[in-house]
């Protein structure tokens, strides 16, 4: 199967994306989210992406690269 690398916010429209490419497209997803420093579970977005179907999912921390 056609795989794909999806920018996750863990938000609506992300968590849409997922389904809708697997789904509609035939893609293996592999979510991919990046944290910048801001307060958030990314262990938890990391999660909802598994638990939604893509088939991996990573947290790219880069506070250092984007500071």
């Amino acid at each position: 199967m056609p795989k794909v690398v999806l920018a996750y916010s863990g938000g609506l429209d992300t968590s849409v994306a997922i389904r809708w490419l697997k789904e509609e497209r035939g893609l293996d997803v592999y979510a991919v989210a990046i944290d910048l420093g801001e307060e958030r579970d990314y262990e938890g977005i990391r999660k909802k992406a598994l638990d939604i179907g893509a088939i991996g999912s990573e947290v790219i921390e880069a506070k250092d690269e984007f500071a």
